[in-house]
């Protein structure tokens, strides 16, 4: 058996049992040293890197992971940095049932606990207290396309697992990430950060991050400001065009943040954050090769992020009143390649169609209509769009140690999203996208989603070991579409067609319930019922029937029993959770009864069982252990289909790119070698189990993800005193083909697939001061 495929086995084992493993090896140390290692634990040393400890601010009010009744993950700034985290897909292996479907810069589908579908997000994503939302484009599948800023000087990343309905609203159904910038401080300081690293068969890559904080009126106003810059040469081959490591990627980015505190229980956070995305899409063709693409067209993508926030805080002394402002303003544009298609219209049964209404082509006839195919290719569908999306939350939130703690809030949300649908022609050598574009096709769409809601929680403090808590979330919503097409392209039998509007309302309650027991400071033991949601809308396909235009919102429940325990003087921390959860009236993407129409509608039930495990294991000082693994079990419970929609979904299939199996296992290691320097290593093995791209294992275009594992090493050398470090790792050091998205249709070259990168070896450095 050759290396990588032991070292497969071997990461297969611990995605199955890697928490019993572990903890088999530990435990003899970690029992031997418990005395040392509670002491670093309770002063904090070990306790900021391990999770267990840090303040979260979940629930709206200050707590700590391990004595927050749910299940939370919390990763903080210091361990995103010495793991090499920069966005959402490098965090999401540390975290149970967190799952990124990457197609690419701006195409990332964000899913918790096994609860994937199209339409609107699953997963609510938050900058501070900024929700941030994906574009809906052309397919009203805002999920697809969830926003992501670059990470640099962030205090924390919380994961909330499970419904957040109440508190958090609408599209946290699955659970909600929340990132916690570092916020402006009264001292003088600053980090500068860069990184140079060469992939496996593809170019250079950098990035470059500077953060500088400066008080500008003692105890009164702050500023903190950051730029970064990240640029990659990429690592596909294009062997139709002859073109090597097209998949290039540009981001540059940065904030400004200002704390205002005029009185000692008032404050004010402004932050303006920007990210202009540069990039050609990371998809390849398998049955080509490995990371080998076969499209006519180079596919860009680009996207101009603006982010603006105004928070206040004011203690009114029995409470606390929050005011969170933000605006969202998005343009992008995204490609996919039409030419394949585009040459599925070359015969003469298409002629006949498309010029004699069925009669067959003369010579002439046939050579004039192949002429114009020809004509249409290499082609691109050109997606160019914006999204603008203004919240305001104002919430009430008790203080204090109470017999009864309390939040209720207001929320409201005005999101427009402007897409347009275009056929553009490409250049025959190049494979570039001809600007200005020439269009032979274009369809025009409008979709508005305005949503209020009001919502309370409270917590009764039975005893003090005991607390029951309810909440309660009204939601009323109301989603416009309207959308018209101005150059018509009748080849596809898409006609001129004018401005039309259609309009979806719904209103609501969500419920959540939680009982907590808090048996000793080191064993907490709780159990919750939450429901989730996520709004209906209006489909935006032209022609579709009135009655089947409108779509509901859907709604799920779940049940969940968790532990939270330290363990041997807290040198071992151990988090578990159990949960099903059951959805109902599901947002499926399905056909007419007749076959003429695709749109999303209302189809089906699921069920989606699942455990959670979350450890820490601090042996000896300086050694730390994580170690983090989930089993989902997600199916269908009835078949996706009614009177009017027939969707792909039969009872007992399981839901796409949801695998079994997920797991990780991370090592962190340091230990002096002078008085001024430190040794640094961390390891981290990430595993992903089987998945598959449809529901119907019948389906002939069906695609299997197989299972893989991910191994970074990062191994360097600190001088506290200065606070430097410099690094040298390698990620994917087996240089796995670690493909976590793939799907194929009846077009040519179809197969098509998103991975992590190959091996990539580089050097880092930073300095604080």
């Amino acid at each position: 058996m050759s290396i990588q495929g032991k070292f497969r086995r071997t990461a297969l084992n611990c995605g199955v049992a890697s928490i019993v493993l572990t903890l088999a090896a530990a435990l003899p140390a970690a029992a031997n040293a418990q005395n040392a290692a509670s002491d670093n634990a309770l002063n904090g040393t070990e306790s900021a890197q391990s999770g267990t400890d840090i303040v979260v601010t979940a629930l709206r009010r200050d707590t700590t992971v391990q004595t927050t009744p749910m299940a939370i993950t919390a990763l903080t700034g210091e361990t995103l940095t010495n793991a090499g985290v920069t966005n959402i897909a490098d965090y999401a292996k540390f975290v149970p049932s967190l799952r990124i479907q990457d197609n690419g810069p701006g195409q990332r589908r964000v899913s918790l606990r096994g609860v994937q579908a199209s339409g609107e997000a699953t997963v609510g994503v938050y900058y501070d207290d900024t929700p941030v939302t994906g574009s809906v484009g052309v397919s009203s599948d805002a999920a697809g396309r969830t926003a992501d800023f670059t990470l640099f000087d962030v205090n924390r990343i919380e994961v909330l697992r499970g419904p957040q309905g109440t508190l958090y609203g609408a599209s946290s159904m699955g659970g909600a990430i929340r990132v916690i910038f570092n916020k402006p401080t009264d001292e003088y300081e600053g980090t500068v950060e860069g990184q140079a690293m060469t992939t496996k068969g593809g170019g250079f890559g950098y990035f470059v991050n500077g953060m500088v904080n400066v008080p500008l009126v003692k105890d009164v106003l702050a500023a903190r400001a950051v730029l970064y810059r990240r640029d990659s040469d990429g690592y596909i081959d294009n062997t139709f065009l002859n073109r090597k490591n097209v998949n290039d990627y540009t981001a540059t980015g940065g904030r400004l943040m200002l704390r205002f505190t005029p009185t000692s229980n008032f404050t004010v956070d402004a932050t303006a954050a920007f990210e202009n995305t540069d990039a050609v899409s990371a998809t390849w063709n398998p049955s080509v090769g490995d990371y080998k693409s076969a499209a006519q067209v180079n596919l860009p993508y680009t996207d101009k992020s603006q982010l603006y926030s105004l928070t206040a805080n004011w203690d009114v002394g029995f409470a606390n009143l929050t005011s969170i402002t933000s605006y969202q303003h998005r343009k992008s544009a995204y490609a996919a390649d039409d030419s394949y298609y585009i040459g599925t219209y070359r015969t003469a049964a298409r002629c006949a169609s498309y010029v004699n209404a069925g009669g067959a082509c003369s010579s002439d006839q046939l050579s004039t209509y192949y002429s114009y195919i020809d004509s249409l290719s290499p082609a691109a569908i050109y997606y160019p769009g914006s999204t603008k999306d203004f919240t305001q939350e104002l919430r009430l939130s008790s203080t204090g140690d109470n017999v009864f703690d309390w939040t209720v809030g207001a929320f409201f949300q005005n999101r427009k999203n402007d897409v347009t649908s275009s056929d553009a022609r490409a250049d025959d050598a190049t494979g570039e996208i001809i600007f200005p574009v020439q269009l032979f096709y274009r369809r025009e769409i409008f979709d508005k989603l305005k949503q209020v809601a009001v919502f309370g929680e409270g917590t009764y403090h039975v005893t003090p070991s005991i607390s029951l808590t309810a909440g309660i979330r009204y939601f009323d919503y109301d989603k416009t579409v309207s959308g018209f097409t101005d150059i018509a392209w009748t080849l596809i039998g898409a006609p001129t067609r004018p401005l039309n509007t259609v309009d979806s309302s719904e209103n609501g309650t969500l419920l959540k319930f939680n009982a907590s027991w808090q048996a000793n400071p080191d064993m907490l033991f709780y159990a919750t019922a939450s429901q989730g949601f996520r709004p209906g809308g209006a489909n935006q396909v032209i022609g579709l029937a009135a009655d089947l235009t409108p779509y509901q919102s859907d709604k799920l429940w779940n049940y969940e029993v968790g532990s939270k325990l330290n363990l041997l003087g807290r040198a071992l921390t151990l988090n578990l959770a159990a949960f099903q959860i059951d959805w109902d009236n599901m947002q499926v993407s399905g056909r007419t009864t007749n076959g003429a129409f695709s749109f999303l509608s209302n189809a089906g039930a699921a069920r989606i069982r699942g455990l959670e495990a979350e450890a820490f294991i601090r042996p000896v000082q300086g050694l730390q252990f994580n170690v983090a693994g989930n089993y989902l079990d997600a199916k269908l419970t009835q078949d996706q289909i009614s009177d009017a929609v027939v969707a792909a979904g039969r009872s007992g299939d399981r839901i796409p790119y949801i695998p079994h199996f997920t797991g990780s296992v991370g090592a962190e290691y340091r230990t002096p070698v002078s008085d001024s320097v430190e040794f640094f290593a961390r390891a981290d093995v990430n595993y992903v189990g089987s998945s598959y791209s449809e529901f119907r294992p019948t389906n002939v275009y069906r695609v299997k993800m197989d299972d893989y594992a991910l191994a970074n090493l990062r191994v360097g050398f600190e001088l506290p005193e200065s606070d430097t470090g410099v690094y040298l790792f390698v990620n994917n050091v087996f240089d796995a083909v670690a493909i976590n998205r793939a799907s194929m249709s009846s077009t040519p070259n179809s197969y098509a697939a998103t991975s992590a990168a190959p091996r990539t070896i580089g050097v880092n450095l930073r300095r604080s001061f």
